[in-house]
């Protein structure tokens, strides 16, 4: 909180974070006001904690204690809370100390840490959240190292330090533990924190679909409702923990057959989910309520929040708010429900009638209530089940980013299908959907492409394409519609992925089959030649070409068409019982079937039940059994395995998945959109194999970052936050310096006496260039000339080029020093507000401006993403030899792409970075125009302490 005294009160340290355990706390600035928290707070610690904490007994703060541990500076001296319910939970300090270990100020960049947990909440990861937070501010105010002292007992705390993951040395010392901590981050102190991030996040989640009692708050009398409706369906679903109804006017012991009470006060047992389903004016009160009676998660089904306005939005935000001071997790406002399919739970509480899910290996998540209908009904209707599903509306708290985390290692979950209007947080999207697509398929359909007015969602600048691109470089696959969603998630959760782009098209149509060949062509896939089995073909000769097909070492995946027979209904059966019979005889390769009005065979293939015995060796025999087919080859020996669609982690999660793939085969109404399917399983299998190893960051030794932050924060000095500069070339060209990226100087040239002088300075030859807006590269329009090599030659074109162009004070012209010959190419990073931070590549000119050959990456790229970038665009030819001119020095360019995205990776204060042209040689490169475009950094980004997003 801050006062009107607190007018140096820094609230973008305010944060909310996940605890171990999946409860939230808020972390803030410690101010005058928490006198009596503080007070309180150190009355319910237990006098072993004292203990350790002052290294003596101290049963109580004296006035003294009081004033100092609540007055701060923000900047020698700083307190954070964590506070549930406005009440201190723990507490972490620092005090600025000089060499000899007094209290100093500025510059000394050492300072003293300690930290105090409420005995009640101790093992949650207080401590540790505390000390991501203490640490970041620390380094905002040029601390760099921090000094702790612990009894060698407090083996607690010991731990939090050096768990952390930070550099750290150690001693013994007067009979107590010397800790100093470097507070550099560290890959380890990284990937410590995100690795308690996923498991925090994870458990908040697990505790929202795995409750062990479930309140629903707002169930009508009369039956009416959607309060009534999810009581239903929770009870008819059968779900395994406690149930209550809440209605405040309740007159009955049951509603719905379910325990009914006035109020949640009066259950008098733990709730740990609430759903709450009353008018959006009553919903603080319920909430309160939930509060006060220990409730871990809220669902509020309620509408007349972000949808409905600027007011609904401040009712979302005060919602928002409310839920976490108490701890909570929030799913919605404007939500459709939960479920949770897993035989020890059976829960939902959700819209969607019991009937319309069953357990399975697909997880979904939509912000769309409407949507999530129009899945879940399609899903059903082709046969397939659910392990989870989360319509979180409003996303107001729990986003697709949380359901990631709990589906990254969620053992009933093979397949991540997402419908998302927004990435939330984009940088922390792809960072989760790229480790998740890792070990299973994560497919996204996105609305939201094209923003109308007025409308809640943020649009993007790029294209489209652009777009699915960079979430390709993820590891997503991205999909247009909900269709192609359901079309694609049915595939990669009742079949393995392909090992590369072959298709063997087979079926009792030649035309179809021609279809489905042109469609895999469309695709890019690479379509064997169709085999036609006439429309006289029996379900035995349909199980015999595709025992054959999978048994081929020249087919990665299978196509079978079929259009109708005669008699449709009886021989649907038949024709699913033999292509299960083929699949079951030579698993490995995924298997699509596309059937033109043929409804019933798609309801039979849709079933898990187990295919009969095989053909080749029959339980019995018949006189009139038909006569057994040729074996089928052997697979070719050395072929290359499949890779199992739900998990890297290989054959543990496929066989996991086995059960519940067993005899579905995906049917698809039309080719090409069973191609589709199966064209976007390869293309994630090439991803998966291609990022088995996901390359490096490159950590360049001359890179100076600390003195890059120095230098942003002081041509920042004063700016507003919503205030975007563009840096003075004499600026630019210092900050990318830093980053070992050298811009040859450029002297201004208002005359042609001046022109001299500076050719004169640089050295011969020189190139004259104008930098007005209107011909800023733009060689085309005259307003460059090269291989100036002496001061006449140079007048003379001085002269030439004002008489074209216009007078020197409208050309602004510059002379620079010639560089060596190569390819002109554009090399850019921008901030996009749906994607992120981009790395952008093209040559310059025509192919990238009127052509769009530009290709994108996501910032920090590695070492094998600029690798791939550069040779992504189209006229990439050109840096290699094309019709025998020099290639280009492609390695230098790869190192300068890896710097600039560690420059926008390091420093969020930089939202934009144009280098144009980057003239690439046969050896090395020159960048010879660069423009950077900063602004103040947001509060909190992917890259600092772990948070939520705040309200």
């Amino acid at each position: 909180m801050t006062t009107e005294s607190d007018l140096s009160y820094p609230a973008h340290w305010e944060a909310d974070v996940v605890l171990r355990d999946g409860g939230t706390a808020r972390i803030r600035p410690i101010t005058t006001d928490d006198a009596g928290r503080l007070v309180s707070f150190y009355e319910q610690v237990s006098d072993e904690s004292k203990y350790y904490r002052f290294f003596a007994p101290y049963p109580k703060l004296s006035d003294r204690d009081v004033r100092r541990f609540t007055h701060h500076d923000y900047v020698d001296r700083v307190g954070l809370a964590a506070t549930i319910g406005g009440e201190f939970i723990g507490t972490v300090r620092y005090d600025r100390i000089g060499p000899d270990g007094r209290p100093a100020s500025t510059p000394a960049d050492e300072a003293e840490v300690a930290f105090l947990v409420q005995d009640a909440h101790q093992g949650r990861g207080v401590a540790s959240a505390l000390l991501e937070h203490i640490g970041a501010v620390a380094r905002e105010r040029g601390i760099r190292r921090f000094a702790a002292e612990v009894l060698p007992a407090n083996t607690k705390m010991i731990k939090v330090f050096t768990d952390a993951g930070y550099q750290q040395k150690r001693s013994f010392e007067d009979g107590s533990v010397h800790l100093t901590l470097d507070l550099e981050p560290t890959a380890e102190s990284l990937a410590v924190q995100r690795a308690r991030e996923q498991r925090a996040e994870a458990r908040s989640v697990q505790r929202l679909l795995a409750p062990g009692s479930v309140a629903v708050i707002g169930v009508s009398r009369s039956g009416a409702g959607v309060g009534a409706a999810v009581l239903r369906n929770l009870r008819d679903t059968g779900f395994h923990g406690h149930l209550y109804a809440v209605n405040e006017a309740v007159d009955a012991d049951l509603l719905e057959g379910v325990r009914a009470y006035r109020s949640l006060a009066d259950v008098g047992a733990p709730v740990d989910l609430a759903v709450i389903a009353v008018p959006a004016r009553r919903v603080p009160d319920v909430v309160a309520a939930c509060g006060d009676h220990g409730v871990q998660g809220l669902v509020v089904l309620s509408a007349g929040y972000g949808e409905s306005g600027p007011a609904g939005q401040a009712r979302q935000r005060d919602l928002l708010r409310q839920v976490r001071s108490y701890g909570m997790r929030l799913i919605g406002p404007n939500a459709f429900g939960v479920i949770n399919t897993a035989p020890d739970v059976e829960l939902n509480a959700s819209l969607a009638p019991s009937p319309t899910t069953e357990r399975g290996r697909i997880g979904l998540f939509t912000q769309s209530g409407a949507i999530g209908i129009a899945l879940l009904s399609g899903l059903l209707r082709r046969g397939a089940g659910l392990s989870s599903f989360v319509s979180a509306g409003n996303r107001a708290d729990v986003s697709g980013n949380d359901i990631l985390q709990y589906w990254y290692d969620d053992e009933a979950t093979d397949v991540a299908l997402m419908y998302l209007e927004t990435l939330g947080n984009p940088r922390k999207f792809t960072r989760l959907a790229r480790r998740t697509a890792a070990v299973k398929p994560v497919v996204v359909a996105r609305g939201g492409r094209h923003t109308p007015a007025g409308h809640v969602v943020p649009g993007t600048r790029l294209p489209d394409a652009t777009v699915s691109a960079l979430l390709g470089q993820a590891g997503v696959i991205r999909v247009d519609t909900v269709t192609e969603l359901v079309d694609v998630g049915l595939l990669l959760a009742g079949q393995p992925l392909p090992a590369g782009p072959r298709v063997a098209i087979l079926g009792n149509s030649e035309s179809l089959g021609v279809l489905t060949y042109d469609a895999c062509l469309t695709e890019g896939l690479r379509p064997l030649a169709p085999l036609d089995l006439t429309t006289a073909a029996s379900p035995e000769d349909f199980r015999a070409a595709l025992a054959g097909a999978l048994a081929s070492p020249d087919s990665d995946a299978v196509v079978v068409t079929a259009i109708p027979w005669v008699r449709e209904q009886e021989l649907a059966d038949d024709l699913a019982g033999a292509l299960r019979e083929a699949v079951a005889e030579w698993p490995g390769k995924p298997v699509a079937v596309v059937h033109v009005e043929l409804g019933a065979l798609a309801d039979a293939l849709s079933t898990t039940s187990r295919p009969p015995a095989p053909a080749s060796t029959p339980a019995t025999s018949s006189p009139d059994a038909p006569a057994e087919p040729e074996a089928a080859p052997p697979a070719a020996e050395g072929a290359r395995p499949p890779v199992p669609a739900g998990g890297g982690e290989g054959e543990e999660k496929a066989s996991a998945a086995g059960a519940a793939r067993q005899g579905r085969i995906p049917a698809y109404p039309a080719a090409e959109r069973a191609v589709k399917a199966i064209a976007e399983a390869v293309r994630y299998a090439q991803w998966r194999q291609a990022n088995a190893d996901a390359g490096q960051v490159p950590q360049f030794e001359d890179i100076d970052e600390a003195g890059a932050a120095a230098q942003l924060a002081e041509l920042l000095t004063g700016a507003a936050h919503d205030t975007v500069l563009t840096l003075a070339e004499a600026d630019a060209r210092a900050l990318l310096a830093r980053y070992g990226i050298r811009v040859p100087t450029t002297l201004p040239a208002p005359s042609a006496d001046a022109a001299a002088r500076a050719a004169g300075i640089l050295g011969y030859p020189v190139a004259l260039k104008t930098t007005a807006p209107h011909l800023r590269h733009r060689a085309d329009l005259g307003g460059v000339r090269l291989d100036l090599t002496t001061e006449a030659e140079l007048r003379r074109t001085y002269e030439e080029l004002t008489e074209l162009l216009g007078k020197p004070q409208e050309l602004l012209p510059v002379v620079q020093a010639m560089v060596p010959r190569g390819v002109d190419t554009v090399v850019r990073s921008v901030i996009d507000p749906a994607a992120g931070a981009v790395l952008s590549f093209g040559l310059a000119g025509v192919p990238s401006e009127l052509l769009g050959d530009t290709a994108h990456r996501l910032v920090p790229a590695t070492d094998r993403d600029v690798y791939g970038l550069i040779r992504s665009i189209r006229a990439a030819p050109l840096l290699f030899g094309w019709r025998g001119s020099d290639p280009v020095d492609t390695p230098a360019l790869e190192e300068l792409l890896l710097r600039v995205s560690r420059l926008v990776d390091d420093h969020p204060e930089v939202v934009g970075v144009s280098l144009e042209p980057v003239v690439v040689a046969t050896e090395g490169l020159s960048v010879l125009s660069a423009t950077i475009r900063v602004t103040r950094p947001p509060a909190r980004s992917d890259l600092g302490p772990r948070t939520l997003p705040s309200y």
